[in-house]
């Protein structure tokens, strides 16, 4: 992501947590920093450089560069109390319909972190799943799920599943405990909650673009297409 770290929007846990401040009205509005944005990469790239979405300005691939996607995004601070908070980024959307926060730095710790515990087989499930979805979803078998939930998804299942001897038989425990445990209703106790990989929001919620019941058909399509009852 991409900051502007002259200013700076804030969440709070509680009204009043965070300190009386007035709004900023300077000139690094979103819509100036994506426009700054936009004229900094066509100047270095040219016109490999689209800027149609909604969120992100994407910079198309060459034979010399892969491709990437360049997010604008402001400091983000959610307040716990005046002296208490946790810094993310804020990303509004081109229409200036919505925004959305995110915890990058926290994303990339609890990856890591989980990755170690697991030996390195915690990416490397996320990566065999990402490949089933993308063959699953350009044959026509299942319709195509995001990265990040899917990302999502496999962290939240238990660190021994990927200590199993073969990677058919971590695939075929971590397909089962997403569709096992994502039976129902979300729960009400917040600690039965599946978290983000940042461990910061709550997987599902009534603003999020993904539903429990959308993954849990997702998994049960994984373990069709993969035949997992063989394993």
């Amino acid at each position: 992501a991409v900051e502007c770290q002259d200013v700076v929007y804030w969440g709070e846990h509680t009204t009043g947590a965070h300190p009386p401040s007035l709004p900023y009205e300077g000139e690094w509005t979103p819509a100036r920093l994506r426009q700054e944005l936009v004229y900094a990469l066509r100047a270095k790239f040219g016109t490999v450089v689209d800027s149609s979405g909604n969120t992100a300005i994407r910079v198309h691939s060459s034979t010399a560069r892969v491709e990437a996607d360049v997010v604008p995004s402001f400091t983000f601070h959610y307040y716990f109390s005046a002296t208490s908070y946790r810094k993310g980024t804020k990303t509004f959307k081109s229409d200036n319909a919505s925004a959305v926060e995110n915890y990058p730095a926290q994303h990339m710790e609890k990856g890591r972190d989980k990755n170690t515990r697991t030996n390195q087989a915690y990416k490397k499930a996320v990566r065999i799943l990402k490949r089933v979805e993308n063959a699953m979803a350009t044959t026509g078998y299942h319709a195509e799920v995001p990265s990040y939930l899917i990302e999502c998804l496999v962290y939240n299942c238990p660190d021994d599943m990927f200590r199993r001897s073969t990677w058919s038989s971590v695939t075929q425990a971590v397909v089962a405990h997403i569709y096992n445990e994502l039976e129902g209703a979300e729960p009400n106790d917040e600690e039965d909650r599946w978290l983000e990989v940042n461990e910061c929001k709550f997987l599902f919620h009534s603003g999020q673009k993904w539903t429990r019941a959308a993954a849990r058909d997702f998994a049960l399509a994984a373990w069709r297409y993969l035949d997992l009852e063989k394993v």
